[in-house]
Parts: C-alpha cells; sequence; structure tokens
C-alpha cells in the first residue's frame, strides 16, 4: 500500500529539538535535517561528552539546555531511556505551549499514564520506531537506520489531530510506515519480538562465557550463527534494565512460555525423540515465511517514500 500524504504545514521551517543524542535520537537528528523534513536541529543532553560528540558530528545545529530548546522548538523529540523519560516527559510538557512532542521509547503504559491528567496531553503523541542496533552513544547514529521499518504510534485519539499527523509524517520522513495500537497491546507485542530476544542474547552470552572461564579455547569454535544470536548480548544495561523493570507484567509471561518451549526441546532430546524434534523444527522454520514478508514490506516502504519525496 502507498503511503498517504498528509502534509498539512511548511514543516520544511520547522525547528526540532532532541533531547537524548545516542543511537536513536541521534539518527533522527540527522536524516530529519538531511531530507527536508526541518529546517535546524537544537541538541540535549545531560552527558556532556555526547553532547559535544554529536554536534561535532554535525547531528545537531546547535545544543542548549532544556528549557531553551523547548521553547525554541516546533517539535520535541524524546530519545532517552524509558526511566529517565518517566521523569523528563512530564517536566518537558510543563514547558510546551505549541510545540508537539513525542518520544521514542520501547514501553508506553506507565509513560502513557504518568501524563493522564496533564492540560498538554493532546500535544503528546506516544511512539516507538521499530530500529536500532546493539551499538549506543552519538558515534553509532547513522543516516538510514529507520528506513523501510516500522514505527508504532500508541492510543492516537488521545492526542490532538494535527499532532499525530505531523509525528506520522515525520516517521514518513524516516522512511517508515506507520501502525496505530493501544499502548498495552504494543507494550505486550514489543516483549515478544524485542524484550524476549534481547534476554535471550543475554541469557547465552552468560551460559558461554561461564564455560569459557573454564574451557579458554571454546571461542574459537563459535562462527557467523554464534555471532547473530548473541549479538544483542552487547546491548546497553542502561537502556534495557529501565525496559524489562516497565514491562514485567508482559516479559514475564512471554519468558515463561520461552521457558516451557526450551524444556521441550531439553525433553525430546534427553528421550531420543527425533520426530518430535524435528516437528518441532519445522514448525519453527515457518518463521522464513515472517521474515520474508517483513522484508518485501520494508522495501515496498523505502520504494513508496521515495515515490512521495520525488513527487513532492
Amino acid at each position: 500500500m502507498e503511503l498517504k500524504r498528509t502534509r498539512t504545514e511548511n514543516f520544511e521551517t520547522m525547528i526540532l529539538s532532541v533531547i537524548g543524542l545516542g543511537l536513536i535520537g541521534g539518527s533522527i537528528a540527522l536524516d530529519l535535517k538531511k531530507r527536508g523534513f526541518v529546517s535546524k536541529v537544537i541538541g540535549v543532553d545531560n552527558n556532556t561528552l555526547n553532547a559535544h560528540a554529536a554536534k561535532k558530528l554535525g547531528l545537531v545545529d546547535e545544543l542548549m539546555n532544556l528549557d531553551s530548546a523547548v521553547k525554541a522548538s516546533d517539535l520535541v523529540v524524546l530519545a532517552i531511556p524509558v526511566d529517565a523519560c518517566l521523569t523528563l516527559l512530564p517536566q518537558v510538557m510543563d514547558l510546551v505551549d505549541q510545540q508537539i512532542v513525542t518520544d521514542l521509547g520501547s514501553t508506553k503504559e506507565q509513560l502513557i499514564d504518568s501524563l493522564i491528567n496533564h492540560p498538554k496531553r493532546k500535544q503528546f503523541v506516544p511512539a516507538h520506531p521499530m530500529a536500532g542496533t546493539e551499538f549506543s552513544g552519538p558515534q553509532a547514529a547513522h543516516s538510514g537506520l529507520f528506513d523501510g521499518k516500522c514505527s508504532i504510534i500508541c492510543n492516537p485519539e488521545d492526542s490532538d489531530k494535527k499532532a499525530v499527523n505531523i509525528v506520522t509524517e515525520m516517521f514518513h520522513a524516516l522512511k517508515m510506515r506507520c501502525v496505530y495500537m493501544d499502548a498495552e497491546v504494543h507494550d505486550r507485542q514489543t516483549a515478544y519480538v524485542s524484550h524476549l530476544s534481547h534476554i535471550s542474547a543475554f541469557a547465552l552470552s552468560l551460559t558461554v562465557l561461564h564455560k569459557e572461564k573454564k574451557d579458554k579455547h571454546i571461542f574459537e569454535l563459535a562462527s557467523g550463527g554464534f555471532d547473530s544470536t548473541v549479538r544483542l548480548a552487547k546491548s546497553s544495561a542502561e537502556m534495557w534494565t529501565p525496559i524489562f523493570k516497565q514491562n514485567k507484567k508482559h516479559v514475564g509471561k512471554v519468558l515463561q512460555k520461552y521457558i516451557d518451549t526450551l524444556q521441550q526441546f531439553k525433553d525430546l532430546i534427553e528421550e531420543d525423540d527425533l520426530d518430535g524434534m524435528n516437528d518441532l523444527i519445522y514448525e519453527a522454520n515457518d518463521i522464513r515465511r515472517v521474515l520474508d514478508q517483513k522484508e518485501r514490506n520494508e522495501q515496498e516502504t523505502i520504494e513508496n517514500s521515495d515515490k512521495i519525496r520525488n513527487r513532492a
């Protein structure tokens, strides 16, 4: 399906403030300026080294403190860990006048609840772009990180329609497609497709590292399969521990299902049940169909985005 334009503003004159200048915030700042969605990017980061690195790398045009940045902006993006966002978002909303605010966090229910009675709630659009890498910091930011990926906008009915349109168009400028869903559904589904994969990588890494203490040459045996499976274990604890805490209701249930499946494999192996193991593996092979469709969707999103930009 071709992306529909919702452009109702002269976005090219907008000023963007990005709070948090790591991989996600830096990459968004870079591409929104590069692709002409905003005219200026202001950066905010309480880590002085990260802030100056982002400025030196050209991710942002100017550095400001929080109050000044919000007041100077048309659009404010929070790209910080979810625990910090719970604290900072209400402060940002207290500062806004007509500004639109969005966040990029991996959990949504608690964050939305924190603003339930805020007088400027309608100017906030909860969002979560489903993209990233295992690296962090402004040095990890790069153009094209979001191309073809999916972004979730949660509870759009609770936000101003104009605000939702502008945030949607922001993601379209990043060559993303948007999906709209309830925050509870979002948190449950991300527990399956994002949070569990990180826990699995952390667990496998720990298992092998404990073995490596006794068998020093074990990593010489590791090849591409191991590398790709544990890649996420390099992810930041500062980012992921708060995610697991905020989404523990769903993560706990999903993790138990995963443990049950591991136990099922263990039982079949111990019982020499080859047919049972084959059945589970064949069933798991169906993931290829899902991933192939995902790849087609991503390519279609990029192509549609390019068509829209060429017509603009």
